[in-house]
């Protein structure tokens, strides 16, 4: 066979079966671009009403899921009619699939795990894409929910993959509401009850604020003297406030309590201890020695 003839041949096979791969490659980028626009599409309904915080973190959640099965069905077709083009019998490629599957899949129990956990995930809705979340040991905002993982992205800026099969805790702290816990010490020196007129009125004054009225769900709710620790007596209290929005305005309510603390010369002790120099059996302390150097004015 002379280089004409496989030329010949080439260009016939080109004709019949190339142009068809190239056009199913075409459309395959065009479906994936139309299942894209589709999906935003369909969940842009739920944007245009203006829900609720909670209810947009499901949309955004379910969008992102919805667009990867979408995907993922459109390439597992494509691939099918690729194989097909080349000659491949799909038959016999599938049968094999489905043992190799069913042998891989004696060894791939975490992958099942992972994919049965992430529907549950899904479905009891205990994770959103915009939530802030700790999993064990790791936690920061939720980027991506799959069936097989979670994304996280901490406050350094680290990503974390975690397998869905591997999460037994998740603690949800963006989940309809949020609440910032402060504790907050004061000398024992003090008047509790002035003290807490103090903090209830910066919590008023906060709450009447423009910039943070709007993230702040409920007044300040102070619980009282919480604990008698070594250095202070410590007062608890909490504030409500929309999803994510819980740091920013307890950040503001430490730094103005500090202002009016200052202001009205209410003590924030210093770490300190009482030394006990101990005792003879006649009731005898040992005697302490101080000395005091003067030392020049730097």
């Amino acid at each position: 066979m002379d280089i004409n003839e496989i030329w010949g041949l080439v260009s016939l096979w080109l004709i019949n079966h190339g142009l068809k791969i190239v056009l199913i490659i075409i459309l395959t980028f065009v479906a994936l671009k139309i299942s894209k626009m589709l999906a935003n599409r369909i969940f842009s309904v739920f944007k245009k009403t203006r829900l609720e915080a909670e209810i947009q973190k499901r949309t955004d959640t379910l969008n992102s899921l919805v667009r990867y099965i979408l995907n993922t069905v459109i390439l597992a077709l494509a691939a099918v009619m690729i194989l097909e083009e080349l000659g491949i019998k799909i038959g016999p490629v599938l049968a094999a699939a489905g043992i190799v599957g069913l042998a891989i899949g004696f060894g791939s129990q975490q992958l099942v795990q992972d994919v049965i956990s992430g529907f549950f995930i899904l479905m009891e809705d205990q994770i959103r894409v915009g939530d802030v979340v700790q999993i064990s040991d790791r936690g920061g905002l939720v980027e991506k929910v799959s069936l097989r993982t979670v994304v996280l992205r901490d406050l350094a800026g680290n990503v974390h993959y975690i397998r869905n099969g591997q999460i037994n805790v998740v603690t949800n702290m963006t989940k309809e509401y949020s609440q910032y816990v402060f504790d907050i010490g004061i000398a024992y020196r003090e008047n509790v009850d002035e003290v807490i007129e103090v903090v209830k009125q910066v919590g008023e004054e906060l709450r009447n604020d423009l910039d943070f009225k709007d993230d702040i769900l409920d007044a300040l709710e102070v619980f009282g003297l919480d604990k008698f620790a070594d250095s202070s007596i410590v007062i608890k209290a909490r504030i409500k406030t929309k999803p994510i929005k819980q740091w920013r305005v307890g950040r503001e309510f430490n730094r103005r309590l500090k202002n009016k603390f200052d202001e009205l010369s209410i003590e924030i002790p210093f770490p300190h201890m009482t030394v006990y120099m101990g005792e003879d059996k006649q009731g005898q302390a040992p005697p302490v020695r101080v000395s005091m150097l003067d030392r020049p004015p730097a």
